[in-house]
């Protein structure tokens, strides 16, 4: 499918829940101040209609946007993927065409908004929860360099995958019970992959701020989450940010096909879209 084709492009963000996302905003800032008429919506799929709603779009589609809880499933359905989707296992970007192409722009984009936001050097980090974007957070910390993890998921058998993938990568990795109050060591960063509405008992959740070092939350929706309100002592940073340096990379894509390929006037781009969500 090119950019020229269709005399509509059309592309939309994909989850369960969805009328949180801010990805809709994003997006159509960023396309009017590029001049590219295309249309950016968004749409509840769940996993279980992920497959009959992907094989019902027309070739006025482009691409699209996916979080929770359909990384996986869109893993599984590109016909190419880059490496950050290899190595996670998980996509939040699909070009579509006569291949579908899947990127993990999520791992570029905590990147960015770690070192944006001047939490890029953490040499230790809590992670919790146990889903694709916690395997995307492992693969950015490597990336910065980071060496030792500690792991904390709902269930045992979560915990253990993503330290088996942690080791994989190069990373030393323990694991914990998420709702335990014993917390053996105090880490430079704790990144939160939990979601905005999860409830931690107040004691867990003291316990994890007053070791947790600067705290990264990849919710925000609520804001503050019970977990934000608690870390006082520390930098917070917004899960917005990550959403915002992913979704640049995303337009890169559904542009220009890759993900590295800077956008005309990119700094002017991120702008607008940082605007977007105020």
């Amino acid at each position: 499918m090119s950019v020229g084709g269709p005399a509509v492009t059309r592309l939309a963000v994909w989850g369960d829940p969805i009328d949180h996302s801010r990805s809709p905003d994003l997006h159509g800032a960023a396309y009017r101040l590029l001049g590219v008429d295309w249309e950016y919506g968004r749409r509840r799929v769940d996993e279980a209609g992920f497959d009959a709603a992907l094989d019902g779009l027309d070739d006025t589609w482009r691409g699209l946007s996916l979080t929770m809880p359909l990384k996986e499933r869109a893993h599984a359905r590109a016909d190419l993927l880059d490496e950050d989707a290899r190595l996670t296992g998980a996509v939040n970007t699909l070009l579509l065409g006569e291949e579908i192409r899947g990127f993990n722009t999520d791992v570029g984009g905590l990147t960015s908004a770690l070192l944006a936001g001047g939490l890029g050097s953490a040499r230790s980090a809590r992670v919790l929860g146990g889903g694709a974007t916690a395997r995307s957070a492992l693969l950015s910390l490597l990336r910065l360099g980071a060496d030792t993890v500690e792991l904390r998921a709902r269930r045992a058998e979560q915990a253990a995958e993503l330290a088996g993938f942690a080791e994989r990568i190069g990373l030393r990795a323990t694991t914990a019970e998420l709702a335990s109050e014993a917390i053996p060591a105090t880490v430079d960063l704790t990144i939160s992959t939990l979601p905005g509405t999860a409830v931690l008992p107040d004691a867990v959740i003291t316990a994890l701020a007053s070791r947790g070092g600067a705290l990264f939350s990849a919710a925000y929706a609520p804001w503050p989450t019970p977990l934000v309100r608690a870390w006082t002592d520390a930098p917070v940073l917004s899960g917005l940010e990550m959403l915002l340096h992913q979704a640049v990379r995303q337009i890169r894509i559904f542009l220009h096909g890759d993900p590295e390929q800077e956008l005309p006037d990119e700094a002017g781009v991120l702008e607008a879209m940082r605007a977007a969500l105020r």
